[in-house]
């Protein structure tokens, strides 16, 4: 367990939860028989969300062969207002009702994806994270989790002195904050195209894509025929993040996503005072950790003027199990 975390109840021994960390791009279930606080895992899939037209037809098919669960989590990609949450990047809604209805004799939660990650922690050891910064593990206090991916999700963990209390926010949605004339370019360039430009249009994988572009078309970096073949029939975002170490442009645009996941991480900390740590997750940073390294990150993350003496005592690590959510929306069900 990386974070102590209070537990309303225990499901009994035996029970099976059906956990779902329901996404834009994709959507992992699973059912874990829970036994003595060990999720065993006894079905799973990963499935592609645009593929279905709602979340009962994606879980029904999941389900169809499988025994009825006692109690139900999914975490999503959006926020959840009295139990219906309208996705960010999909267009999905879904309501815990429509779920309750399908799932007669369960009792069902819906929680932001965020939340469900933040939750995962408590399944979660040290040897499903990297460190990035150690800071000061003594200090304690208040915890945050970014997450950038198709999206950027950003949640936070409340400290009571003994438990933690994980909550969404949407903070990936608030304004991009220029600090340089590149910067003040760049969200010009944005602007034109998104009207609001949040950090979510530059901290996530579509957020590659955009830094990329702007480097290319309005800085006129040269993009090779051989990266231009590449990413035509490949995700974009992982081509250019793939070849961050032979490609000028590729390296650049990392720079820039790098720079940027540093700023509005250290945002998130000063503004949820979270001293008791700094937690990475999402899809994208597992696999750029080498980019991490070298003060890349770092070095952008402690440039807040009056408060980097608190940003340096705030430990910086990389969740590495890419099922964290899915584990946090299991262990939501089996303890709520």
């Amino acid at each position: 367990m990386l974070l102590p975390f209070h537990q309303a109840k225990v499901t009994g021994n035996g029970s099976i939860v059906f956990a779902g960390d329901i996404g834009a791009t994709k959507t992992n279930l699973a059912m874990y028989k829970v036994e003595n606080g060990k999720y065993h895992l006894l079905h799973q899939a990963k499935l592609v969300s645009k593929d279905y037209n709602n979340i009962t037809e994606l879980t029904g098919q999941f389900t169809k062969n499988i025994p009825q669960p006692d109690a139900i989590c999914f975490g999503v990609a959006g926020p959840v207002l009295n139990g219906h949450a309208t996705l960010s990047n999909l267009q999905w809604e879904i309501d815990i009702k429509e779920i309750t209805a399908q799932y007669k004799t369960a009792n069902v939660h819906l929680i932001n994806d965020l939340k469900a990650t933040a939750y995962g922690l408590a399944v979660l050891d040290e040897k499903d994270t990297s460190v990035v910064h150690e800071g000061n593990m003594t200090i304690g206090g208040n915890a945050a989790i970014i997450a950038p991916g198709t999206g950027l999700g950003e949640a936070g963990l409340y400290w009571d002195g003994e438990y933690y209390h994980p909550f969404a926010t949407e903070g990936g949605h608030a304004d991009f904050a220029a600090r340089s004339s590149f910067d003040f370019e760049l969200y010009t360039y944005l602007q034109q195209q998104f009207e609001h430009v949040s950090w979510e249009r530059l901290v996530c994988g579509p957020g590659i894509v955009n830094i990329y572009r702007f480097l290319r078309d309005e800085k006129k970096m040269e993009e090779p025929g051989w990266l231009t073949e590449k990413m035509a029939n490949a995700d974009q975002a992982a081509t250019i993040s793939e070849n961050a170490d032979q490609c000028p442009i590729c390296k650049e645009t990392m720079r820039c996503f790098i720079q940027y996941l540093a700023h509005e991480s250290a945002n998130l900390v000063l503004k949820l005072n979270a001293t008791g740590g700094l937690f990475i997750g999402g899809g994208i940073a597992p696999q750029i950790i080498h980019l991490f390294e070298k003060e890349a990150f770092y070095s952008s993350f402690r440039q807040s003027g009056r408060l980097n003496f608190l940003l340096e005592k705030v430990p910086v690590k990389i969740i590495l199990n890419r099922k964290t959510a899915l584990l946090g929306a299991a262990y939501y069900a089996a303890t709520q």
